[in-house]
């Protein structure tokens, strides 16, 4: 016959990842790192990787912007962006307290998907920042995802970044934003 877990047990059980979350958010200090995907046999690897090397590339994306999803990782970097003010039902805790929760999503964009994500965390609620920001550091990334945002101003941006971003998917370009 099964023993009875007793309240206090199961309260003690939904308790453990909070505590082994502050354990091992400390001692990896973040969930995410880059690494090179390129070799590095000696020195002589960073002619090719950097200078004098990289400036071949360069010119070829000059020359045809889409040339960055094959000479970049753009390819299969995401931007997890969020301002903080809507975490998990934890309310508006600001973009500090949010980066562990955009990190966790990097961690699964990377684990679920092989895809590179980066934690993007604003400290601004202006609308028109997010914009702003969004669609400058658009370059880096072939996509964005807006999270834990305030429903009036995430939709106001995120609308308008949709509409007129542009990202392209495979060989073809296309208007719109990850969701």
């Amino acid at each position: 016959m099964a023993q009875k877990v007793t309240k206090e047990e199961l309260l003690a059980k939904a308790k453990k990842p909070a505590e082994d979350a502050m354990v091992m958010h400390s001692f990896y200090r973040g969930k995410m790192q880059t690494l090179p995907r390129a070799v590095i046999r000696d020195y002589k690897d960073f002619a090719v990787w950097y200078t004098p090397g990289v400036a071949a590339p360069c010119k070829a994306i000059q020359a045809d912007r889409d040339k960055a999803y094959e000479y970049t990782s753009k390819w299969n970097t995401v931007a997890v962006v969020s301002d903080g003010t809507r975490v998990l039902g934890l309310g508006n805790i600001g973009p500090e307290a949010a980066m562990p929760v955009m990190e966790g999503k990097a961690m699964l964009f990377k684990y679920l998907g092989g895809v590179d994500a980066v934690a993007v965390c604003l400290d601004t609620k202006d609308p028109e920042e997010i914009i702003r920001t969004v669609k400058i550091i658009q370059p880096s990334f072939a996509a964005l995802t807006w999270k834990t945002s305030r429903i009036r101003s995430a939709s106001t941006s995120w609308i308008h970044c949709a509409k007129n971003a542009v990202f392209r998917s495979g060989t073809t370009t296309s208007r719109g934003l990850l969701l």
